[in-house]
């Protein structure tokens, strides 16, 4: 654990800390600060004491009444107080839960004792409407106080551990996953077909894999309107889903439209003017999704991208489906393009005419992406064909992971 290296007075220290415990309605979250009497901790707790909202009445935290832990720890109900019944369980087990953890910190050396007399604490309780089980009550509201307090000391997290989780966790409550493409290869499957209900049996019989992204491709767009996405996402929640608009003029428009159906990326031709593609980037980035330019039929794919006033996230290399037998694959190109970005991290995508037979040339040069279209979606075992392509990706890439802190 990394310690405090300065436990000098400083008006301004402020210390933060978080920690959710338990399980069902007895679920325990707490967040809370640790400060100086002088400082800003010192005055929002004086605030707090002073300036009462109806139903989130502060109070102190008491081991017994008439026994308050040190530092005097100040609780803030996070759910509306409504009556009494919900009174009893913060003026109950919450706070004796609460002062016993700050109590115990003290003791086992987490809060230096020589700071008992010029700390705060202010300690934001989480308690359900429907807890019952006042033991569960104090029991995770304990342990979620005392992590608390741990982590705020220890000034967790790291930006390492930040860095490390920020594109593996799922947030519990929100019941499904956000997938960024930071772990690559990636096999996207091209949805190039016309009718909704094909695409989505396609969808369902997939191998569940992090590798997998899925692209509602530009006929299937053409059809059903860029609504075909938030479709698709009904069908596969969890997946990284790229909007194919092949977009040639107003981009910031487009990137809007897909946008609002949750896409996670979508894509712009380089064909496309310069202002067009600039204003395409611009837009995705603001909104927090993934740029994607298509460079099928770019004579200079690494000059034009070079012209952008910022990169995209992604370069596709494509042979477009009328020319598949007639051009070479270009893929000599994505070292060029990786050696030009290098700052930016840019991702390379290969389309056109892919099969596992060939993969692994891709593969070797350096590419990211690996589109593919119709070996999967038009084969008789969706499943199949996709594993002979998974199969030479490597792991699934959390398949190892088990989340524990």
């Amino acid at each position: 654990m990394r310690r405090l290296l300065c436990l000098s007075v400083d008006e301004n220290m402020l210390l933060i800390g978080e920690a959710l415990v338990g399980k069902n309605a007895e679920v325990a979250h707490i967040d809370l600060v640790i400060g100086e009497k002088e400082g800003p901790v010192g005055r929002a707790f004086v605030g707090g004491l002073t300036n009462l909202s109806a139903g989130h009445t502060p109070l102190l935290a008491v081991i017994r009444p008439n026994l308050p832990p040190k530092p005097h720890t100040l609780i803030v109900p996070k759910v509306t107080v409504k009556g009494m019944e919900d009174a009893a369980r913060i003026f109950g087990p919450a706070q004796s839960a609460v002062a016993k953890a700050v109590a115990d910190a003290v003791e086992e050396g987490i809060i230096p004792k020589d700071k008992i007399d010029d700390w705060v604490v202010i300690c934001s309780v989480f308690i359900h409407p429907d807890a019952r089980d006042y033991r569960k009550i104090y029991h995770y509201n304990y342990g979620a106080t005392k992590l608390a307090l741990r982590r705020a000391m220890a000034n967790y997290p790291s930006l390492e551990k930040v860095m490390y989780e920020k594109d593996r966790a799922t947030h519990p409550i929100m019941g499904f996953r956000v997938p960024r493409l930071w772990n690559p290869p990636y096999l996207q499957i091209a949805l190039d077909i016309t009718d909704i209900e094909k695409a989505k049996e396609v969808l369902k019989q997939l191998p569940a894999s992090d590798r997998i992204i899925i692209e509602a491709g530009t006929p299937l767009i053409k059809k059903y309107g860029t609504g075909v996405i938030h479709e698709l996402r009904a069908a596969a929640k969890d997946s990284f889903i790229i909007a194919d608009l092949k977009t040639l003029d107003v981009g910031q428009v487009e990137v809007d439209v897909s946008f609002e159906e949750t896409a996670d990326a979508v894509v712009a031709s380089g064909l496309a003017s310069k202002e067009t593609v600039d204003k395409f980037i611009y837009e995705a980035k603001r909104l927090g999704i993934y740029s994607i330019v298509d460079m099928m039929d770019v004579s200079d794919p690494l000059k034009i991208l070079k012209s952008y006033k910022q990169p995209p996230d992604v370069v596709i290399i494509h042979r477009g489906i009328d020319a598949e037998k007639g051009k070479g694959s270009r893929w000599s190109l994505i070292s060029e393009i990786k050696k030009a970005s290098k700052e930016a991290k840019l991702l390379v995508a290969v389309a056109g005419g892919i099969e596992p037979s060939n993969l692994k040339t891709a593969l070797e040069a350096q590419a990211d992406i690996i589109i593919v279209g119709r070996y999967i979606t038009q084969s008789r075992d969706v499943n199949r064909a996709t594993r002979d392509f998974l199969d030479q990706l490597g792991p699934d890439i959390d398949l190892f992971r088990v989340h524990v802190e």
